[in-house]
């Protein structure tokens, strides 16, 4: 009887420690949302950047420039000094207008009012967050910003539509450094 036992154990012990193979994921229907959810956004971002060159070259007075974060800027009015850029930490206050590519008015001065922020610390779209990055006090910059760092997928459910990039024009008006 202790032998049958003995024997048992042994047995149940040496199949137990074959190696057991992953599981493959049953629902390869996420997969295929990711992939064309990527391939989506891929061919948003290539359209807007169609619809960027094209607002460049409409413009006669500006001078834009690319970014690594994938907007464009130029400088409407541009400091010759010194004078140092927005950093993590400092408090700027900023006025902004919002246009479509095409230069319709979406909402002014006004209506958004003055924004008074500590940089890189406090919640604001993308799009401000980095475009007074590139403004000294003083300055005005034209940005063009793709919708990802806008408003996105969503809109703003009233004048800014789903997926629309945007023209910003933001004045610097005041930087207290940290």
């Amino acid at each position: 009887m202790f032998r049958i036992l003995l024997f048992s154990l042994l047995m149940v012990g040496v199949l137990s420690c074959q190696n057991l193979e992953p599981r493959r994921p049953i629902n390869k229907q996420k997969q295929n949302f990711l992939k064309e959810s990527a391939k989506r956004n891929k061919n948003i971002i290539a359209i807007e950047q169609t619809l960027f060159r094209q607002a460049i070259q409409r413009e006669e007075k500006l001078s834009f420039e690319s970014t690594p974060q994938g907007f464009w800027y130029a400088y409407q009015k541009k400091i010759n000094s010194n004078g140092s850029y927005p950093k993590k930490g400092d408090r700027v206050t900023f006025r902004y207008r919002i246009e479509d590519l095409n230069k319709n008015l979406l909402y002014n001065e006004k209506e958004l009012g003055e924004i008074s922020f500590f940089v890189d610390q406090e919640d604001l779209i993308p799009a401000l967050r980095e475009g007074v990055k590139y403004l000294r006090l003083g300055e005005i910059g034209v940005f063009l910003f793709p919708s990802y760092l806008c408003y996105g997928y969503q809109g703003d459910g009233e004048k800014i539509g789903i997926n629309q990039p945007l023209r910003f024009t933001i004045e610097l008006l005041k930087l207290e450094k940290k």
